[in-house]
């Protein structure tokens, strides 16, 4: 009996050292997997490829060769960069010596986007973008990054436009609502013909 235990004292010796790295690791995966990362501002399933912002970061001017002057990819791509890793930000400097002036206005659209898409979560990110539009000092990012901000707040197209003093309906009967009078206080004849536009 002496000697089972002095055999399983042996190997819970042995094996400890081993348990105690195996334990260091596992607490170390699970706080890198729960924790998100603190320079992103989209969950997990909407950032680009690490691989992605890394050869962006090594090489700017990639972004450029794989869009082919296709804008809406060119900004897309850059503001899910942008959005995944803030590192990214510093390099577009560079992709701007080698952009045209097209270009330029894609890339401040991509930038407003990534803007956009930061404030919510991640105000400081997006902080950093606006700043660096500003330092840019170049009209083509900025006419970019301003088209793309009346756009955002401009109405969708079919969604009904509220309702203004140059919108509304001119005079009496011109409204076709079931309310008459000029405080809208009476039921309108629901029977009562259109008038039909001459």
């Amino acid at each position: 009996m002496s000697a089972i235990l002095i055999k399983l004292d042996s190997l819970l010796r042995g094996s400890l050292p081993v348990l105690r790295i195996a334990a260091v690791i596992a607490v170390a995966v699970s706080a890198t997997l729960s924790a998100p990362a603190q320079a992103q501002c989209v969950d997990r399933a909407e950032r680009a490829p690490s691989s992605a912002v890394s050869a962006f970061v090594s090489d700017p001017s990639v972004l450029l060769r794989q869009s082919k002057n296709d804008r809406d990819k060119l900004s897309g791509r850059l503001t899910g960069l942008l959005v995944t890793d803030i590192a990214a930000l510093d390099p577009v400097r560079d992709m701007l010596r080698q952009a045209s002036q097209a270009d330029h206005v894609a890339i401040g659209a991509g930038l407003h986007r990534a803007e956009e898409r930061c404030i919510a979560t991640k105000p400081d990110v997006a902080r950093r973008i606006s700043e660096f539009v500003a330092k840019l000092h170049d009209g083509s990012v900025l006419k970019g990054y301003l088209t793309d901000q009346d756009a955002a707040a401009a109405p969708v197209p079919g969604s009904p436009a509220p309702a203004t003093a140059s919108n509304a309906p001119a005079g009496p009967g011109a409204s076709a609502g079931l309310m008459s009078g000029e405080w809208k206080t009476e039921l309108a004849d629901p029977f009562k013909p259109v008038p039909l536009p001459e």
